[in-house]
């Protein structure tokens, strides 16, 4: 069961919820941990960097998220979402931020809500960051080994039946020797065949079009947002930037081309009619700098249909990255 599916299980059934008595005995007090200041905030959360008082004072980074709390408890769902991140947690992947710990924050106030503590790694900073910093342009085999390790990440994910929904650099953390690890699993669900992105899911830089268009997706949503990441590597800025939904499919179809009507899906609300045709742009003359396998690369991961889009593991059989194994 998909954790969407199951938060519309009723309040009243004693497997839906864990009663507030047993928080104690399912996290521990938060208060081993002292926070020192703000790494960012969002819509799913604060983050902050602290100290772990428990652990010879190492820095870990603890994400704070507020869970709604139905007249009987903690919602099940809120529970698989934990058992999820537990779970990834055993496999210890080198490209996913570890989770260390998950606490909560004392009884709430209100009774209306649960603060429940996320403890990660700590890593300095993440690709955005990194990108501005950069005194010039990426090497060939920064860019290879940095892509490389995002798509890892990201098959590794998809393999486990979980899509992040929100890649993007600013949920790319890059290690003190230059790996690259995701981050930010607020969004991230266990997914059924036909689900569809809520409107606040995926930076709009990285959105495909499928969400734009609010039709159903798979994990091909996150192919099309590492598309967007491995070209801006090369860019060193985004690739797809724009302000809307409606400009976003505009800059989308002036890189790819428009969809022929047989390319544009019949459920779809919104008329071809609406976006005047145009060819697609030489995404060569875009990243002149980038090795020809890697646009070859790009451009099978930046595709209209999500069916015809590269796979995580397809990218990382692409002879990209196959033709040069020291990764």
């Amino acid at each position: 069961m998909s954790a969407e599916s199951s938060s519309s299980s009723s309040s009243n059934s004693p497997t839906s919820v864990a009663n507030m008595n047993n928080v104690s005995a399912l996290f521990q007090t938060a208060k081993k941990y002292e926070e020192l200041n703000v790494i960012g905030t969002g819509a799913y959360g604060t983050v902050y960097k602290a100290r772990d008082l428990h652990n010879g004072g190492q820095i870990v980074a603890m994400k704070k998220v507020k869970v709604p709390l139905t007249q009987d408890g903690i919602p099940l769902s809120t529970l698989r979402e934990i058992a999820l991140l537990r779970q990834l947690e055993a496999y210890k992947h080198p490209n996913i931020v570890r989770l260390l710990d998950v606490c909560h924050g004392g009884q709430p106030l209100d009774r209306e809500q649960l603060v429940l503590f996320l403890v990660f790694e700590h890593v300095e900073q993440d690709l955005d960051c990194y990108l501005k910093r950069a005194p010039g342009p990426l090497s060939e085999n920064r860019i290879r080994s940095m892509s490389f390790d995002i798509l890892s990440g990201v098959d590794f994910l998809h393999s486990h039946r979980i899509v992040h929904r929100d890649i993007k650099p600013h949920n790319l953390l890059v290690t003190s020797s230059g790996r690259v690890k995701l981050a930010d699993f607020g969004l991230a669900k266990t997914y059924d065949t036909d689900m569809k992105l809520t409107s606040v899911v995926v930076t709009i830089w990285y959105r495909p079009p499928e969400v734009l268009l609010c039709l159903s997706y798979n994990t091909a949503v996150d192919v099309w947002s590492c598309g967007c990441v491995l070209a801006e590597l090369h860019l060193r800025s985004p690739l797809l930037p724009a302000a809307t939904d409606t400009q976003q499919l505009q800059r989308i179809f002036r890189l790819i081309g428009r969809p022929s009507e047989r390319e544009w899906p019949a459920d779809c609300s919104l008329p071809l009619a609406s976006f005047p045709p145009c060819p697609a742009a030489d995404l060569r003359a875009l990243l002149p700098r980038a090795h020809p396998q890697a646009i070859h690369l790009i451009q099978n991961m930046l595709v209209f249909d999500p069916a015809k889009r590269l796979t995580a593991l397809d990218c990382l059989q692409h002879p990209y990255f196959t033709d040069n194994p020291n990764l």
